[in-house]
Order: structure tokens, then sequence, then C-alpha cells
């Protein structure tokens, strides 16, 4: 009976650390893992009800507390930790903005000087440089047009008044060869008159 008595004892003292361990296990698994919802709701479940108040151990009341500081505290490094990426980010994107209008600045210079250039001391497109050019050799064109034209009309007109001065010389040429022989004969009547007379 003793013995009976003994091993009841035993038992019961093994139940009791075993379910005693269990409940500070599971308390402090319960409190030591998951989020700040499942810790309360888990205080909620162990809490003694008394009238309308719940009881809380203070242990557990000081863990929650514990957890709930330390989440507070990472929370807010993760915050601060972000602000400083954020900050980073913004000076990030306020220089690629910066290098990107510096980079359109230099394209759209870039393409003026390509387009430009200085002719004769003023800046000038090469637009408007390329037109005055073909306005230029239509013009000159024309111009050669014009003098060659006259210079064909004067060739003609110059080789018919050649053609008009030999013909004029030749006639000329053959009136004075018989005026000269005209000349001979009226010399030689002359003379044959004055010796007739003589």
């Amino acid at each position: 009976m003793i013995k009976s008595i003994f091993l009841n004892f035993v038992f019961l003292f093994f139940g009791i650390s075993i379910a005693y361990s269990q409940d500070s296990t599971a308390t402090q698994n319960s409190l030591r893992s998951g989020t700040i919802t499942s810790q309360f709701d888990y205080i909620y479940r162990v809490s003694n009800n008394f009238q309308e108040y719940e009881v809380v151990k203070k242990s557990n009341l000081e863990q929650l507390k514990a957890n709930v500081l330390d989440s507070i505290r990472t929370m807010s490094k993760e915050v601060a930790d972000l602000k400083i990426h954020l900050s980073s980010l913004d000076d990030s994107v306020v220089l690629v903005k910066e290098l990107l209008a510096a980079e359109i600045e230099e394209k759209n210079q870039a393409i003026a000087d390509r387009d430009n250039f200085n002719f004769l001391g003023m800046g000038i497109q090469k637009s408007a440089y390329s037109s005055m050019m073909w306005l230029l050799v239509l013009i000159l064109a024309g111009a050669l047009a014009f003098f060659a034209l006259q210079y064909f009309r004067s060739s003609s007109k110059i080789s018919k008044a050649e053609k008009d001065l030999i013909d004029v010389q030749e006639e000329f040429e053959q009136h004075r060869k018989n005026t000269l022989e005209r000349e001979r004969k009226l010399k030689r009547e002359l003379i044959d008159a004055q010796m007739g007379k003589n």
C-alpha cells in the first residue's frame, strides 16, 4: 500500500511536472514566436476570468511587452532603413534626371551642330545653305545659257557679217579692177587722142 501510494505520488509528480513544463514550453513558444496578434490571442486564451476582467500572468505580460517593444524597434529600424534607402533612391533619381537632361541637351546641341555651320561668319542651317547654293547654281546656269545663246546669235551674225564683208571685198575688188581697167582704157584713149592731135 505504501508502495502504491508512493507510485501514485510519483505518477502525480511526473504528471504535474510534465503538464507544467508543457504549459511553460507552450507559453514560451507562443510568446516567443508568431505575430503580435497571435501572441495577444494566446494571452487571451491562457488568462483566467475574474468577473468581467481577464487575469494575466505578469511574466506573460512582461514577455508580450518585450516582444511588442522589440517589434516596434525592429519596425522603426526598418522604417529608418527604408527612409535612407528611399532618400538614396530619390538622390539617384535626381542624378539620373540631371544626367538625362544633360544628355538631351548634348544631343540637341549635336543635332544643331550637325545641321548648322558658320558661313562667312554667320551661323546658317545646312538646308538653307543647300537651298542658297542650288539657287546660285540655277542662276549661274541661267546666265551661262543666256550668254551662250547671245554668243551663238552673235556668232551667226558675225559669220554673216564676215561673209557679207568677203562678198563686199570681192565686189570692191571686182569694182576696183573694173575701175582700173576703165582708167587704163581712158588713159590709152586720152593718150591716143593726144597723139592723134599731134
